[in-house]
């Protein structure tokens, strides 16, 4: 079973950072990671994408985000991080990591568990 496991969340000043971590086990040895993303869902809205980056390395990013977060990931350890700059209180939200993975014909959404993101003074 595929478990994917969250770090990194917690109260940040505005202006201030913190990076994400999700780490990704259990994955049968016949599928591939094909994207890794970050997903968040702030009170009383939809989860929307916040960052998603490719089996390429190609990113893509919210334009509420861009210039203040970067997505990068590790593929040796199926981990991605979500590094945040310039937090603002609009931030604020339950993050989610997000893994499309599979093989050849099917692919498969994992979630992870979500991690608190707090930005306020």
């Amino acid at each position: 079973q595929v478990q994917l496991v969250e770090s990194g969340g917690g109260l940040v000043q505005p202006g201030g950072s913190l990076r994400l971590s999700c780490a990704a086990s259990g994955m049968r040895f016949i599928f591939s990671i094909k994207a890794m993303g970050w997903y968040r869902q702030a009170p009383g809205k939809q989860r929307e994408l916040v960052a998603a980056i490719g089996s390429g390395d190609n990113t893509n990013y919210a334009d509420s985000v861009k210039g203040r977060f970067t997505i990068s990931r590790e593929n040796a350890k199926n981990t991605v991080y979500l590094q945040m700059n310039s937090l603002k209180p609009e931030d604020t939200a339950v993050y989610y990591c997000n893994v499309k993975a599979g093989d050849s014909v099917y692919t498969y959404d994992y979630w992870g568990q979500g991690t608190q993101v707090t930005v306020s003074s």
